[in-house]
C-alpha cells in the first residue's frame, strides 16, 4: 500500500492545497524526508532531478513555521525563521512559488531574493516583515554586509542544488552564510550528486543527519527516450527544424553550449514561423522572466536555453529536449533532459552529435551506465547556409566555436592572423597561405630594361642634388601652412 500525503502528519491548510493541486501520493524523497525534518532533525537527501525535493523541505517547513508562532517580544518587523538557498534565479524563483502554492491557506510570507535587479523592492518586502527568505548567494551576501538583513531568528537553513552551488563556486559563501546563523539551526541539504566536496560540507554543516538516497537503477529517468544523431554542425538547423515540424513539438527545450549560439538559434527559428524564446546569463531577470511566462503559457513552443535553465526549470507539459550541443560536462546532460519525463511523465530527449563532440558522448555514456541509440538521419535536408560571420566559411565558424576539451577550457579560440591582400587571389580561402615571391634575375647595368643607378648619397663624392624648392604658403621651419595676416595677428 502507497503512503498518501493524509498519513505523513500534515497540516490541514497544507493538506488542502495539496488536494487542491491535485497531489495525494509523495515521491519517494518525500515520503522518506517529510518525516524526519518534522521531527526536526538534520537531513542530507540525494535523489535525482525531477523526484520532487523543492516539496521535500517546503512542506516540512510551512508546518513548522504555521505550528510555531514568532516570537512578537521584540518591536518592529518580524524576522525571517526560514532560509533557503538556491544556485540560480530560475530555481528561486521556482522555490518561491512552491512556497506561494503550499501555503496559500496559511498566513506565513516569504520572499525571494536574487541578483540581476534591483534591490528596492527586496529590501521593502524584509523591513515589512517575513517568514521565509528564499536567496541566492550572492544577493545575500550584499544585503547582509550592508546590513539590510537580520538572520539571527533564522531556525531551519535549507541547501538545495547543493552540488549546482559547488560547481559555482558559493562553497565559501555558503560557509560564511552558516556562519552568521544560529548554532541551533535545523539544517537541511539536498543534492542531485553526492560528490567528495558535498559529503565534505555536509559534515560540517550537519549534526547527526538522517541520510536519504533514492538510488536509481540509471542516472536518467526511466522514461526518457534518448537518441543521438551523427550530424555535422552547419547541417544542426536544418535537421532541428525537420525534428520540430515533423514530431508537432507543442512544448520543447533546446539547450546550447554558449550564450551566442543560444541567440542565433532562436533568430533562425523565428526565421523559419517557429515562436521561441531564449534565456541566458547576458539577459536581464526580467527578461528571462517573461521569456519563461511566455514558454510556461503556451505563448511560444520552444525555448532556447544554456545550461542556466538546466536545473530550476519545472515547467508542465514539456515532451522533447534537445540538445543542440552536447554540453562538455557529463553531469549536465543529465540535468538537461531531466526537464522532461517529470513527476512519472514519459519524454523524448534528442542530442546532435558533431565530429568534435563524439568524446563528449562517450563520456556521457560512462556516467550514465548505458549506450544511446544512433537514429538516422535524414537524407532530404535542405543545403547547409552560410555562417552569419561575414565572409566566413563554415569550415572558419567551425574552427572559431569547436567545443573546448578540458585542457582547453577558459582559453579563448585562436584565430588566424593573415587577411588576404588585394594581390592574394579571389579564389583563395580565409586563411590560404601567402605564396612566397618569386625572386628576380639581377640585370646588368646599360642593357636595355636594366634598372637606372642610384644617384650617390648626400656628402659623398658625385654630382651634388640641390635641395628641392619649398612649396608655396608653406614656412621653411616646421613647414607650417601660412595664411594672410597670421603674422600680423600673432605679433598683435
Amino acid at each position: 500500500m502507497s503512503i498518501q500525503f493524509s498519513s505523513l502528519s500534515l497540516s490541514k491548510p497544507i493538506l488542502d492545497a495539496l488536494t487542491q493541486e491535485g497531489y495525494t501520493t509523495p515521491t519517494p524523497i518525500q515520503a522518506q524526508s517529510i518525516p524526519a525534518a518534522l521531527q526536526g532533525k538534520d537531513l542530507l537527501g540525494c535523489a535525482q532531478t525531477g523526484t520532487g525535493k523543492t516539496a521535500a523541505f517546503a512542506l516540512p517547513i510551512l508546518h513548522l513555521l504555521s505550528s510555531t508562532p514568532a516570537d512578537t517580544s521584540r518591536r518592529g518587523p518580524a524576522l525571517p525563521r526560514a532560509l533557503i538557498l538556491s544556485p540560480t534565479r530560475e530555481l528561486a524563483t521556482q522555490i518561491g512559488d512552491s512556497f506561494a502554492t503550499y501555503g496559500r491557506n496559511t498566513s506565513l510570507t516569504h520572499t525571494v531574493i536574487f541578483g540581476g535587479v534591483s534591490q528596492f523592492h527586496q529590501t521593502r518586502a524584509l523591513s515589512r516583515g517575513v517568514d521565509v527568505v528564499v536567496a541566492t548567494p550572492g544577493r545575500l551576501m550584499d544585503l547582509m554586509e550592508q546590513g539590510l538583513i537580520n538572520l539571527s531568528q533564522v531556525s531551519i537553513f535549507v541547501l538545495d542544488e547543493a552540488d549546482r552551488m559547488l560547481d559555482m563556486g558559493f562553497i565559501q559563501p555558503i560557509r560564511r552564510i552558516a556562519s552568521a546563523l544560529t548554532s541551533r539551526k535545523q539544517t537541511l541539504l539536498f543534492s542531485a550528486t553526492m560528490p567528495r566536496e558535498i559529503m565534505h560540507l555536509a559534515d560540517s554543516l550537519l549534526k547527526s543527519p538522517v541520510k536519504v538516497s533514492i538510488s536509481p537503477q540509471t542516472m536518467t529517468a526511466a522514461g526518457i527516450a534518448q537518441s543521438v544523431y551523427m550530424v555535422g554542425k552547419e547541417r544542426k538547423p536544418a535537421l532541428l527544424a525537420h525534428l520540430l515540424a515533423e514530431h508537432k513539438i507543442e512544448r520543447g527545450v533546446v539547450f546550447t553550449r554558449t550564450k551566442h549560439g543560444a541567440d542565433r538559434v532562436t533568430r533562425r527559428l523565428l526565421q523559419q514561423g517557429i515562436t521561441a524564446e531564449v534565456i541566458h546569463g547576458n539577459k536581464a531577470q526580467n527578461q528571462r522572466q517573461r521569456a519563461l511566462d511566455r514558454f510556461r503559457t503556451g505563448r511560444s513552443r520552444i525555448l532556447v536555453a544554456t545550461d542556466v535553465a538546466a536545473r530550476g526549470l519545472d515547467v508542465d507539459g514539456i515532451t522533447h529536449v534537445f540538445n543542440y550541443d552536447l554540453p562538455n560536462e557529463p553531469e549536465a546532460y543529465v540535468h538537461r533532459i531531466g526537464r522532461t519525463a517529470r513527476a512519472g511523465a514519459t519524454g523524448t530527449a534528442i542530442s546532435f552529435c558533431d565530429t568534435d563532440e563524439r568524446g563528449y558522448l562517450r563520456d556521457i555514456e560512462r556516467l550514465t551506465k548505458q549506450r544511446i541509440d544512433a537514429a538516422v538521419t535524414p537524407t532530404d535536408l535542405p543545403e547547409p547556409v552560410r555562417s552569419e560571420h561575414s565572409g566566413d566559411s563554415l569550415e572558419q565558424e567551425r574552427r572559431y566555436e569547436a567545443p573546448r576539451g578540458p585542457r582547453q577550457r577558459g582559453k579563448g579560440v585562436s584565430r588566424p592572423t593573415h587577411r588576404p591582400s588585394n594581390t592574394d587571389s579571389h579564389n583563395a580561402g580565409f586563411d590560404a597561405p601567402r605564396s612566397a615571391p618569386k625572386p628576380r634575375a639581377a640585370r646588368p647595368q646599360g642593357q636595355p630594361g636594366a634598372r637606372p643607378a642610384k644617384p650617390p648619397a648626400r656628402g659623398t663624392a658625385g654630382e651634388h642634388t640641390p635641395r628641392p624648392a619649398p612649396r608655396p604658403g608653406f614656412q621653411q621651419m616646421g613647414r607650417r601652412p601660412t595664411k594672410p595676416g597670421a603674422r600680423k595677428r600673432a605679433a598683435w
